[in-house]
């Protein structure tokens, strides 16, 4: 595995390509899979909160350490400064999440467009997330904007019904449950229509079942929820 570098963030032991649903975003996966100069140069992600982004990213990250390249992520609302993406361009693959929420910032638009001036003269790799459409950015550096414009695009969609019980299921295994296509089926129905709302009540009611000593079965999952378990995130009944 790559060695863990300093100032950047840490990656999910459970971001991998292999625990992703891909869904219709096959070809967005296959994009940020392999090694210049095959791949493309840069890779701009987009797509609406809980789509998977940060996940896929992250992913990159670590399937560039299982081939021995250096690689970073980096969460860009969670950076402190522009000073975070010093040394960057010695990288095989840098991951910038967030990119809107420093997209208006000039510091960073500097930083980020020098990053991708040295990693386009290397051997390097960009990859980039926003929940926003790349055309409608308010990048501040127009010749950044133009670079970036020029990327390998992808939309990364929502999962449909079946898509959203098979990731349940998946992080549900990972984490040592049974989770029966039932039971997440009722999740699904029960809960709002994105990963992150999913995820957040099923490590909820991991919790709740270990607490009790019960598997996750429907019966179960009706009683936790009328008990308030993801109360906070549990969408009214029409």
């Amino acid at each position: 595995m790559m060695e863990q570098l300093p100032l950047r963030m840490r990656l999910r032991e459970s971001a991998r390509f292999a625990s992703f649903v891909v869904g219709e975003n096959a070809q967005a996966c296959a994009a940020l899979q392999g090694s210049r100069p095959a791949a493309p140069l840069v890779v701009w992600l987009w797509g609406r909160a809980g789509t998977g982004k940060s996940h896929l990213l992250q992913a990159a990250c670590a399937a560039a350490g299982e081939r021995d390249e250096a690689a970073a992520y980096i969460d860009l609302a969670l950076a402190p400064s522009s000073a975070m993406l010093e040394g960057c361009d010695t990288l095989e693959l840098v991951c910038l999440d967030g990119l809107d929420s420093v997209a208006a910032d000039p510091e960073w638009n500097a930083a980020i467009f020098r990053l991708h001036t040295l990693l386009q003269d290397g051997t390097g790799r960009l990859v980039v997330a926003t929940n926003a459409p790349p055309a409608s950015l308010p990048l501040t550096l127009p010749d950044l904007r133009s670079r970036l414009l020029a990327a390998d695009v992808h939309q990364i969609t929502e999962l449909d019904e079946t898509g959203q019980c098979e990731a349940l299921r998946l992080r549900a295994a990972s984490r040592g449950l049974e989770l029966s296509e039932e039971a997440a089926l009722y999740l699904v129905h029960r809960l709002p229509r994105d990963m992150h709302s999913l995820f957040a009540v099923l490590d909820q009611l991991d919790e709740a079942s270990l607490a009790a000593q019960r598997k996750l079965t429907v019966p179960f999952l009706r009683n936790a929820l009328e008990k308030g378990i993801g109360h906070a995130v549990i969408r009214p009944r029409a």
